[in-house]
């Protein structure tokens, strides 16, 4: 006697949203529902626009067994769709609302990480009333402190967008002004000499696990926008999996890597990124995503693979994941 066959999961893709992040978050979603197992799921795609319409009703995603959300930066990846599916009732993948939160702010992170002793770069943040009200102020103070070059970004984004790398106390005015387009407070960051980006893959609820290393060499200067999607071929980024340092160096930053997720409260999964002195080999905390790139050339699911768990089976994990999630709660 055959036995039973079981009713697929039934799944909701959600994509877009309104962050500057839109088009990559389309990107991100058309590959995991290319990844998704037709046999075992059934898959709505729910598509946010950038105008914040709805391709379906809000309230229709109770009717799902579980939200796999997609949605780079803000109103999306910060808390507010995590608070959504939350009060809805609807186990979803990925952090919870403090953790997307906290991922999302850079500022507030850095200041957790600082606060629980993990390594960070020098940083300073400035709001944009600051800025307005006393810019020469402020930029002595950032250039005292933190010196030539340095990193200035939007502390409420992701995907590299709004970030200038300032060589000069000239171009420091421009560099705030493009930051604060994205946000009302800006990061200042002190220049890693000779960086290196190194990137660690980590999944799980109460027990964390991390993937093998991997190291991006950017196709221009730093991994800006352009660097992460734009270039193709020959003058795309390189992506070293696993990246070429010491079983010593990489232990410490996967070690790392789990403990920044777990004081993030980043459950399900998350992205952390590094900063490595390519001089003295000093490793920093640089940042978590907690919804990561899913595209073709993502890092996330490119280093679970390469850890033994192929893109299908890390999706599968990952829905297990948020059910579990949900039964705990």
């Amino acid at each position: 006697m055959s036995s039973p066959i079981k009713d697929k999961l039934k799944v909701a893709v959600l994509y877009g949203g309104q962050s500057g992040e839109h088009e990559v978050s389309l990107m991100s979603a058309e590959s995991v529902m290319a990844h998704l197992d037709r046999e075992k799921y059934e898959i709505t795609p729910v598509l946010i626009s950038r105008d914040g319409e709805w391709s379906m009703p809000m309230e229709s995603l109770r009717r799902f067994d579980v939200v796999f959300p997609v949605l780079h930066g803000p109103m999306g990846e910060d808390g507010t769709v995590q608070g959504l599916l939350t009060l809805l009732g609807v186990p979803f993948v990925g952090a919870g609302v403090v953790g997307s939160a906290v991922g999302m702010d850079k500022a507030i992170f850095k200041d957790l990480m600082r606060a629980h002793g993990l390594p960070v770069v020098a940083y300073h943040v400035v709001r944009y009333c600051q800025w307005v009200t006393q810019p020469g102020q402020m930029s002595a103070k950032v250039v005292a402190d933190l010196g030539l070059p340095c990193f200035v970004k939007p502390a409420n984004m992701g995907s590299s967008v709004g970030i200038t790398k300032v060589k000069s106390l000239d171009q420091l005015d421009a560099a705030m002004a493009e930051a604060f387009r994205w946000d009302r407070k800006a990061l200042v960051e002190r220049a890693v000499p000779r960086a290196r980006e190194l990137e660690v893959s980590v999944l799980g609820n109460d027990v964390l696990q991390a993937s093998i290393v991997g190291e991006i060499v950017p196709s221009r200067e730093f991994y800006d926008y352009a660097a992460k999607y734009l270039d193709k071929g020959e003058s795309a980024s390189a992506l070293h999996i696993p990246a070429p340092i010491s079983a010593e160096v990489a232990e410490h930053v996967r070690a790392l890597a789990l403990r920044a997720a777990e004081v993030t409260e980043a459950r399900g999964m998350a992205r952390v990124d590094f900063l490595m002195n390519g001089e003295t080999e000093e490793v920093f905390v640089n940042e978590i995503n907690t919804i990561p790139g899913f595209t073709d050339i993502s890092m996330y699911p490119k280093l679970w693979a390469a850890s033994g768990l192929p893109y299908a089976a890390l999706l599968d994990r990952l829905i297990a994941l948020a059910l579990e999630a949900s039964n705990h709660c």
